[in-house]
């Protein structure tokens, strides 16, 4: 076997696995969503969770990215210190590390504007 099956693996799981987990988020929902139906439908009381707020998505998501950028740029560390090739892939990390920091600061920024709304009034 040559090359072409490892690029033919890495092709199908770079795709198939995103796609996965959003047909698997779509069914969750979908499920939640019929189970409150059938609870309204027999008379119980369904109790509706509110969403996250503007600024818990943006920690949630600043944590999420920084962890993952630090993890993957952690693996290419170590996997460079025998392939020094993988030093040209760890910079690759810096990009969610960026992300994950701008969501975090838009976090402080939004709790900032916040305090100072209801300290004005």
């Amino acid at each position: 076997m040559d090359g072409n099956v490892i690029g033919l693996v890495a092709v199908t799981l770079f795709l198939g696995i995103p796609m996965a987990a959003m047909y698997t988020y779509y069914r969750v929902r979908r499920l939640r969503m019929e189970e409150r139906l059938a609870a309204i439908a027999r008379g119980a009381d369904v109790v509706m969770e509110p969403d996250l707020s503007e600024a818990a998505r943006s920690r949630r998501w600043g944590i999420l990215l920084v962890a993952i950028s630090i993890g993957y740029m952690a693996m290419m560390a170590v996997i460079a210190r025998s392939e020094p090739d993988a030093w040209a892939a760890l910079s690759v990390g810096l990009m969610p590390l960026a992300a994950g920091v701008g969501f975090l600061v838009d976090f402080a920024l939004i709790r900032k504007d916040l305090k100072a709304a209801v300290g004005s009034h």
